[in-house]
């Protein structure tokens, strides 16, 4: 049992490492979502930590089930797509928040969107489930670009 599951779990601490760092060295600048100014469908702050905890337990779990499929060639690729856009990710919290760049922010949240669509297609080729966890991060990064687009307009 515990086989089967290290797979996962290790993804997901991965997963959560890399957002943990991010925020870790983002932690000095998150007041400032407080004190700029933001569109109207803004969400609390509180909110994202919450949000993205669950999203990169979803990256995780999916990354694992592409991992563990070892019938098709595609893994591999996928894989590599999954790491690239996981690094992607890592920086746009110090690109927004501590170099306050949010023109970049956003330019930067757009390659993010552009992989996570080629990531799902490839985890979908691998396994689709996989691809279907992988929606609700490129929703709430759909949003995420919303947000950091107005935040420009508006700062």
């Amino acid at each position: 049992m515990i086989r089967k599951l290290k797979p996962y779990i290790i993804s997901i601490i991965i997963a959560l490492a890399v957002g943990g760092l991010s925020a870790f060295l983002t932690r000095g600048n998150m007041d400032l979502y407080e004190t700029i100014n933001t569109p109207a469908l803004a969400p609390p702050a509180i909110l994202f930590p919450i949000v993205w905890t669950i999203l990169y337990i979803l990256m995780g779990i999916s990354a694992a089930a592409v991992y563990v499929t070892k019938e098709t060639m595609d893994v591999s690729g996928a894989l590599k797509t999954y790491a690239l856009q996981l690094i992607v990710n890592f920086f746009w919290s110090i690109i927004f928040f501590n170099m306050r760049a949010y023109l970049f922010a956003f330019v930067w949240i757009i390659l993010l969107w552009l992989l996570i669509i080629i990531m799902i297609l490839q985890f979908y080729r691998v396994r689709p489930v996989a691809a279907y966890l992988q929606l609700p991060y490129l929703t709430w990064v759909t949003f995420a670009a919303y947000l950091t687009l107005m935040i420009y307009l508006l700062n």
